[in-house]
């Protein structure tokens, strides 16, 4: 019994490289096609202005509010034992006074919200992201409609 199956014999064929060849070229050329329309501004609009020297506009009428450091005992069961936050609110100029003003309500909304927060939560590596979701949403409900628009985390440390 012979255990090779006829045609077996037979050099495999080679494959033909022209199918590799063709598609590396239509690789650079769509890739030098989409680096040129996306640096002539074709795609992704035009040029950084301040590469060029070009008037950027005018810089929006903002102010900054510092709010006072928050340290937060973060209880027992907690790996870290305090947190230290400190945070400034964007608001447009108009409302500096009134945000200002505010700021006892606001570090009130700080403190509560960041005593209440799983400890756990406070040390994966998106926390800071959701920190400031919840707390520019809950600060923004105490200053009222369109007066922050946003909250600059400073510093948060865990220790």
């Amino acid at each position: 019994m012979s255990d090779t199956i006829e045609g077996d014999d037979a050099p495999p064929k080679k494959k033909s490289k022209l199918a590799l060849l063709m598609g590396v070229l239509l690789a650079l050329v769509l890739g030098g096609g989409g680096f040129y329309a996306t640096y002539s501004g074709m795609i992704l609009g035009a040029h950084d202005a301040m590469a060029h020297g070009e008037n950027a506009g005018a810089m929006p009428e903002i102010a900054f509010v510092p709010i006072d450091p928050v340290i937060v005992s973060l209880g027992p069961t907690a790996e870290n034992r305090h947190l230290k936050f400190t945070s400034q609110l964007e608001v447009e100029m108009a409302h500096t006074a009134e945000v200002t003003l505010l700021l006892p309500r606001i570090l009130d909304v700080l403190n509560s919200y960041l005593s209440a927060v799983d400890p756990m939560e406070l040390e994966g590596q998106s926390a800071i992201v959701r920190v400031r979701a919840q707390l520019l949403r809950r600060i923004q409900i105490v200053t009222g409609e369109g007066r922050v628009r946003d909250l600059l985390i400073t510093e948060f440390v865990l220790n």
